[in-house]
């Protein structure tokens, strides 16, 4: 056999062994993302929240268009609300939206900048029981592509609390319409549905010590009898 033959079988040989390779990776990758995406929630309940001292939810503009991206997108919106920028006002709402147990997800709009009376995320953030740093970095991102280096102002944050997930975008239209459309709607399910799963966990958790707690009883009980016998 001349070089070039050989060398030729040896090339195809190489060329199959990385197709096999690179399909395998891609079957592997996909049954990945399955099994990733397993527990996302096909639909969401979301509390709306503004936060505003000077509008009434007639003039919320921006809460409109939560609500309506929302129920475009197949989604439910459970609650919406109006509060002051008030650090009490706003982390008792959150608070008390968040134990509800008809809302999956909390989005407000709204004293997110630098202002003195801007007060969401330091409002929220005790309340966090995991920080989400991805979306605020995210949004200020796609944001710099619009507003260039002022999205620096911009304090856009997210976490969950008590199992329900926390979205805070800036009040201003072109802003909600970016963070909702380009970062919640795309996640919202699969974030909502892993909370959950964590709420699920914590639940069976408490199962499995009280099923602990009675075959424990029931062990001393039986003991204590055959003492006794």
């Amino acid at each position: 056999m001349s070089d070039d033959a050989d060398n030729h079988d040896h090339d195809t040989e190489h060329h199959d062994h990385d197709h096999d390779h690179g399909h395998g990776h891609a079957h592997n990758h996909d049954d990945h993302d399955d099994h990733h995406h397993a527990h996302d929630a096909e639909t969401v309940a979301v509390a709306v929240v503004t936060v505003s001292s000077s509008r009434s939810i007639d003039e919320d503009v921006s809460g409109d268009l939560l609500v309506e991206a929302f129920e475009d997108a197949g989604h439910e919106v459970a609650v919406r609300e109006l509060v002051d920028d008030d650090f009490d006002g706003v982390q008792g709402t959150v608070d008390r939206l968040a134990r509800r147990e008809d809302t999956d997800a909390i989005v407000t709009t709204g004293g997110t900048g630098v202002t003195p009376d801007d007060v969401t995320p330091e409002a929220v953030d005790p309340l966090f029981e995991k920080d989400l740093p991805g979306f605020g970095e995210l949004f200020r991102r796609l944001s710099a592509e619009e507003v260039g280096t002022r999205t620096v102002g911009s304090r856009a944050t997210a976490g969950v609390v008590d199992g329900t997930v926390v979205c805070c975008l800036p009040g201003s239209e072109n802003a909600v319409r970016l963070g909702v459309e380009d970062v919640i709607l795309p996640e919202i399910g699969h974030l909502a549905g892993l909370a959950d799963r964590g709420e699920e966990s914590s639940a069976d958790a408490d199962s499995a010590n009280a099923a602990d707690d009675v075959a424990d009883d029931v062990d001393v009980a039986v003991a204590d009898d055959d003492a006794e016998e």
